[in-house]
């Protein structure tokens, strides 16, 4: 942080001090307009419990429920073949169940009309089991190829090895471990220390949790899927530099000041940062639903729906981590040690003296007040016990002898 300038830029320094005085407006105006006054980093003990919950059940369905992998990273067959309109699922599964003594794995219909297709995907069939398998479903549904023609061969099969799987699975792991070095040593060179360490926090939680939904879902991790984390945890990255930029901007001078702490311009800047990064959330997942409604319900492009649902769970934590994990995260952080710290306690202390000394004038204000009345009560007191001229004296008259 670049604390060489003296003063803040009058801007934020008017905006904060216009904002006590400025007329109650609804809430998506002060969103709009940045001065919602909204608790962020007030309230981080709150966003961190609730951080720390979505990481936990992220990491206990990863652990206990696992992935449900594709067939690219397990292995296996999968056996495809066209959907005729009175073909269901359950009739497909029930002549793979007879015909080789146990269930499949999965299946889906995939795309609409004449395009339609049922896919099933099994444990690795040999050359027998693949070709009892094709005899039945041609005698079950007479499947027809592109001509029309009830044909054998409109029943396809391709079989993915395990071991295919295993290195399409150790490519992706490296791209993954590749990128997030990328970024962290990217993240280090444009920020100063304490911003790379929460950002960074931010992109691991984006991960855990996004993975976690996965894992609790039960969505199918394909390469698609990881294709799409990349993609989403670059939008991450985005997210925090924009925010991380503001917050930079408006504590540009602060410890030059006796008003205003640290957490509180980092406040602001999250303020002026969320409605923004609501914007940006919601122009991105809409051509994502496009894409899974157009592209996955209509066309039955499964490789695409892999990667519009990643892209819709990373951007939405993304939005939330960004504002209410990494800016609270780096506040904490800051105000642990250094002239952070010790800046926000010489504002604290002096804003406790301020409110002693005003305590102390209130008190005595009002002691004043309350003698003042207590001697005007007095006067007027003896003021109706002094006889008025003229007046007989009280008391018992003499007679005379």
């Amino acid at each position: 942080m670049n604390n060489s300038s003296p003063t803040l830029e009058p801007a934020f320094a008017d905006e904060l001090d216009n904002q006590a005085s400025a007329p109650h407006h609804s809430i998506f105006e002060r969103l709009y307009t940045g001065t919602g006054g909204f608790e962020i980093v007030g309230r981080r003990k709150f966003y961190y419990s609730l951080t720390a919950a979505f990481v936990l059940i992220s990491l206990l369905s990863i652990v206990v429920r696992g992935f449900t992998l594709g067939i690219d990273f397990a292995g296996g067959s999968r056996i495809q073949l066209p959907a005729a309109a009175n073909v269901s699922n359950e009739q497909v599964e029930d002549v793979y169940a007879k015909t080789l003594g146990h269930d499949p794995v999965s299946v889906q219909r995939v795309g609409s009309g004449a395009a339609a297709t049922i896919q099933l995907r099994s444990d690795t069939l040999n050359a027998s089991q693949t070709d009892a398998l094709q005899t039945a479903l041609f005698d079950a549904f007479q499947s027809k190829d592109s001509s029309g023609n009830p044909s054998r061969n409109a029943i396809s099969v391709a079989e993915i090895s395990e071991t295919w799987g295993g290195q399409i699975t150790k490519k992706a792991l490296i791209a993954l471990v590749v990128f997030v070095a990328l970024t962290m040593i990217y993240i280090a060179i444009r920020f100063e220390r304490d911003m790379s360490i929460s950002a960074i926090g931010s992109l691991f939680f984006n991960m855990i949790v996004t993975a976690g939904v996965y894992s609790l879902v039960g969505f199918e991790v394909t390469p698609a899927a990881v294709i799409g984390l990349l993609t989403i945890l670059g939008y991450v990255l985005y997210d925090n530099v924009v925010v991380f930029d503001k917050v930079e901007e408006n504590t540009r001078g602060v410890l030059h000041l006796n008003k205003r702490t640290y957490a509180e311009q980092a406040n602001l800047a999250a303020n002026q940062t969320l409605m923004r990064s609501i914007n940006t959330t919601i122009i991105g997942i809409l051509p994502i639903i496009g894409m899974l409604v157009i592209a996955v319900w209509l066309l039955g492009v499964g490789t695409l729906k892999d990667l519009a649902l990643v892209q819709l769970v990373g951007m939405i934590v993304g939005a939330y981590s960004s504002i209410f994990f990494a800016v609270p995260l780096l506040v904490s952080i800051k105000e642990r040690w250094g002239p952070v710290a010790a800046h926000t306690k010489k504002v604290l202390a002096k804003r406790s003296g301020a409110a002693s000394a005003r305590a102390s004038a209130e008190a005595e204000r009002r002691a004043v007040a309350a003698t003042g009345r207590q001697g005007v009560n007095n006067r007027q007191r003896e003021a109706s016990q002094t006889p008025r001229p003229g007046a007989r004296p009280s008391g018992k008259r003499h007679r005379r002898n």
